[in-house]
Protein backbone atom coordinates (compact mmCIF):
# COMPACT_ATOMS: atom_id res chain seq x y z
CA UNK A 1 0.00 0.00 0.00
CA UNK A 2 1.49 3.30 -1.26
CA UNK A 3 0.40 6.82 0.54
CA UNK A 4 -1.35 7.54 -2.98
CA UNK A 5 -3.06 4.43 -2.44
CA UNK A 6 -4.05 5.39 0.94
CA UNK A 7 -4.92 8.96 -0.07
CA UNK A 8 -7.29 7.60 -2.77
CA UNK A 9 -9.31 5.86 -0.39
CA UNK A 10 -9.60 9.26 2.09
CA UNK A 11 -10.66 11.23 -0.43
CA UNK A 12 -13.39 9.08 -0.78
CA UNK A 13 -14.46 8.73 2.48
CA UNK A 14 -16.40 12.10 2.91
CA UNK A 15 -18.67 12.04 -0.47
CA UNK A 16 -19.65 7.86 0.25
CA UNK A 17 -20.89 9.04 4.12
CA UNK A 18 -22.84 12.04 2.63
CA UNK A 19 -24.21 9.39 -0.50
CA UNK A 20 -25.46 6.54 2.07
CA UNK A 21 -26.42 9.03 5.15
CA UNK A 22 -27.67 12.62 3.76
CA UNK A 23 -31.43 13.61 4.43
CA UNK A 24 -31.95 10.00 5.88
CA UNK A 25 -34.81 9.73 8.78
CA UNK A 26 -33.43 9.93 12.32
CA UNK A 27 -34.16 6.56 12.85
CA UNK A 28 -31.75 5.51 10.56
CA UNK A 29 -28.73 7.66 12.17
CA UNK A 30 -29.90 8.63 15.75
CA UNK A 31 -30.20 4.84 17.19
CA UNK A 32 -27.23 2.87 18.49
CA UNK A 33 -26.87 -0.97 19.13
CA UNK A 34 -27.86 -0.23 22.56
CA UNK A 35 -25.40 0.49 25.49
CA UNK A 36 -22.91 2.54 24.87
CA UNK A 37 -22.30 2.27 21.31
CA UNK A 38 -22.61 5.12 19.02
CA UNK A 39 -25.56 6.70 16.73
CA UNK A 40 -24.16 7.37 13.50
CA UNK A 41 -24.26 10.85 13.93
CA UNK A 42 -21.99 10.15 17.03
CA UNK A 43 -19.58 8.20 14.67
CA UNK A 44 -19.22 10.99 12.01
CA UNK A 45 -18.79 13.45 14.68
CA UNK A 46 -15.75 11.13 15.95
CA UNK A 47 -14.21 11.09 12.46
CA UNK A 48 -14.47 15.01 12.54
CA UNK A 49 -12.54 15.07 15.71
CA UNK A 50 -9.60 12.63 14.81
CA UNK A 51 -9.21 15.10 11.69
CA UNK A 52 -8.88 17.70 14.10
CA UNK A 53 -6.84 15.81 16.90
CA UNK A 54 -5.47 12.66 15.53
CA UNK A 55 -3.76 11.54 11.86
CA UNK A 56 -2.06 15.32 10.60
CA UNK A 57 -1.26 16.22 14.13
CA UNK A 58 0.39 12.93 14.68
CA UNK A 59 2.17 12.99 11.67
CA UNK A 60 3.43 16.42 12.25
CA UNK A 61 4.71 15.31 15.78
CA UNK A 62 6.49 12.55 13.86
CA UNK A 63 8.05 14.57 11.43
CA UNK A 64 9.11 17.21 13.77
CA UNK A 65 10.21 15.98 16.67
CA UNK A 66 10.64 12.11 15.90
CA UNK A 67 9.93 9.76 19.07
CA UNK A 68 11.14 11.82 21.26
CA UNK A 69 7.50 12.86 22.76
CA UNK A 70 4.46 10.80 23.21
CA UNK A 71 1.18 11.38 21.16
CA UNK A 72 -1.29 13.02 23.03
CA UNK A 73 -3.70 10.29 24.23
CA UNK A 74 -6.74 10.33 21.52
CA UNK A 75 -9.97 11.05 23.77
CA UNK A 76 -12.71 8.55 22.61
CA UNK A 77 -15.32 10.34 23.38
CA UNK A 78 -14.19 13.66 22.61
CA UNK A 79 -16.57 14.21 19.28
CA UNK A 80 -19.47 14.08 22.01
CA UNK A 81 -18.95 17.93 23.08
CA UNK A 82 -18.55 18.53 18.98
CA UNK A 83 -21.83 17.13 17.53
CA UNK A 84 -23.72 18.57 20.52
CA UNK A 85 -26.87 20.37 18.62
CA UNK A 86 -25.92 19.93 15.42
CA UNK A 87 -27.34 18.31 12.25
CA UNK A 88 -26.25 15.14 10.67
CA UNK A 89 -25.93 17.24 7.02
CA UNK A 90 -23.90 19.83 9.32
CA UNK A 91 -21.62 16.91 10.34
CA UNK A 92 -20.99 15.89 6.95
CA UNK A 93 -20.48 19.00 5.85
CA UNK A 94 -18.21 19.76 8.20
CA UNK A 95 -16.19 16.10 7.40
CA UNK A 96 -15.77 16.84 3.98
CA UNK A 97 -14.04 20.29 4.93
CA UNK A 98 -11.68 18.66 7.17
CA UNK A 99 -10.73 15.62 5.33
CA UNK A 100 -10.07 18.13 2.56
CA UNK A 101 -7.90 20.09 4.71
CA UNK A 102 -6.24 17.12 6.03
CA UNK A 103 -5.39 15.98 2.77
CA UNK A 104 -3.90 19.10 1.53
CA UNK A 105 -1.83 19.77 4.39
CA UNK A 106 -0.91 15.88 4.25
CA UNK A 107 0.05 17.05 0.65
CA UNK A 108 2.31 20.02 1.44
CA UNK A 109 4.26 17.83 3.65
CA UNK A 110 6.49 16.01 0.52
CA UNK A 111 6.80 13.37 2.13
CA UNK A 112 9.69 10.98 1.02
CA UNK A 113 10.74 7.63 2.08
CA UNK A 114 12.66 8.06 4.94
CA UNK A 115 9.82 10.63 6.41
CA UNK A 116 7.47 7.67 6.39
CA UNK A 117 9.96 5.54 8.14
CA UNK A 118 10.56 7.75 10.65
CA UNK A 119 9.06 6.82 14.39
CA UNK A 120 7.07 8.26 16.71
CA UNK A 121 5.93 6.97 20.07
CA UNK A 122 2.52 5.98 20.68
CA UNK A 123 1.12 6.44 24.38
CA UNK A 124 -0.13 2.49 24.36
CA UNK A 125 1.15 0.89 21.36
CA UNK A 126 4.62 2.34 22.04
CA UNK A 127 7.02 2.89 18.72
CA UNK A 128 5.08 3.71 15.55
CA UNK A 129 6.45 4.86 11.71
CA UNK A 130 4.77 7.52 9.90
CA UNK A 131 4.02 4.58 7.49
CA UNK A 132 2.22 2.76 9.86
CA UNK A 133 0.27 5.65 11.53
CA UNK A 134 -0.68 6.89 7.45
CA UNK A 135 -1.85 3.30 6.66
CA UNK A 136 -4.35 2.79 9.84
CA UNK A 137 -6.15 6.29 8.52
CA UNK A 138 -7.64 4.68 5.17
CA UNK A 139 -8.30 1.66 7.94
CA UNK A 140 -9.72 3.55 10.39
CA UNK A 141 -12.16 4.77 7.53
CA UNK A 142 -13.44 1.49 6.36
CA UNK A 143 -13.91 0.08 10.13
CA UNK A 144 -16.09 3.24 10.86
CA UNK A 145 -17.93 3.03 7.43
CA UNK A 146 -18.65 -0.82 8.75
CA UNK A 147 -20.01 0.56 12.18
CA UNK A 148 -22.46 2.81 10.43
CA UNK A 149 -23.55 0.06 8.28
CA UNK A 150 -23.69 -2.32 11.00
CA UNK A 151 -25.43 0.18 13.33
CA UNK A 152 -28.10 1.06 10.57
CA UNK A 153 -28.82 -3.20 10.07
CA UNK A 154 -29.62 -3.12 13.55
CA UNK A 155 -32.20 -0.87 13.37
CA UNK A 156 -34.04 -3.50 10.85
CA UNK A 157 -33.03 -6.41 13.49
CA UNK A 158 -36.42 -7.61 14.43
CA UNK A 159 -38.57 -6.51 11.33
CA UNK A 160 -36.36 -8.71 8.87
CA UNK A 161 -37.56 -11.91 11.11
CA UNK A 162 -35.62 -14.82 9.91
CA UNK A 163 -34.02 -13.15 7.03
CA UNK A 164 -31.63 -11.99 9.45
CA UNK A 165 -29.70 -15.22 9.01
CA UNK A 166 -28.95 -14.26 5.97
CA UNK A 167 -27.72 -10.58 6.51
CA UNK A 168 -23.76 -11.16 7.75
CA UNK A 169 -23.95 -7.35 9.00
CA UNK A 170 -26.58 -8.36 11.12
CA UNK A 171 -24.18 -11.44 12.78
CA UNK A 172 -21.32 -8.95 13.40
CA UNK A 173 -21.19 -7.64 17.34
CA UNK A 174 -18.56 -4.88 16.15
CA UNK A 175 -14.77 -5.23 16.40
CA UNK A 176 -14.13 -2.55 19.69
CA UNK A 177 -11.78 -4.46 22.39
Amino acid sequence: MTLDDSIALLTRTPAALDALLRDLPDTWTDRNEGGDSWTVRETIGHLIFGELTDWIPRARMIVDHGDTRPFEPFDRLGHLPLIEGRSLPELLDEFARRRTESLEALRAMNLQPDDLAGRGRHPSLGSVTLDQLLATWPAHDLTHLHQITRVMAHQVRDAVGPWSAFMGVMQCNGHSG
